[in-house]
């Protein structure tokens, strides 16, 4: 049974709080307003046992670090700012994808990233 300890408690709510996905970075920075002096090996060994737990999930990035999110979120796309580095959702899809795979493929799953400027950053 995992313990719900103050930092852990500080780490979930940044992450829902956020309502998007975050670096550990952010995480930390984050945190550090409820919890001063967590550290940043303290928000990887949360961050593993909330993902073991389910209650977050991954978000990768082709060329960057991993993000997290919280678990439990509907199919949806990402939008990746190129000048601030953050990460925010796109509740939408373009639909079918399976007419962009190649014949006789079979299509799965899929993931689109977006990338350009945040509306802060342009």
């Amino acid at each position: 049974m995992e313990r719900n300890t103050r930092q852990r408690k500080a780490i979930q709510q940044c992450i829902a709080d956020a309502g998007r996905p975050l670096a550990p970075q952010e995480i930390l920075e984050h945190a550090q307003g409820a919890v001063p002096g967590i550290g940043m090996a303290t928000i990887y060994r949360n961050i593993k046992s909330m993902l073991e737990a389910g209650e977050i999930t991954t978000v990768s990035l082709p060329g960057g670090g991993d993000r997290y999110e919280l678990a439990g979120h509907h199919h949806h796309h990402h939008f990746h700012c190129r000048s601030c580095d953050k990460v925010y959702e796109v509740h939408a899809c373009p639909g079918d994808m399976q007419k962009l795979a190649p014949e006789g493929f079979v299509l799965e799953s899929h993931e689109l990233t977006l990338y350009g400027l945040c509306s802060q950053c342009r």
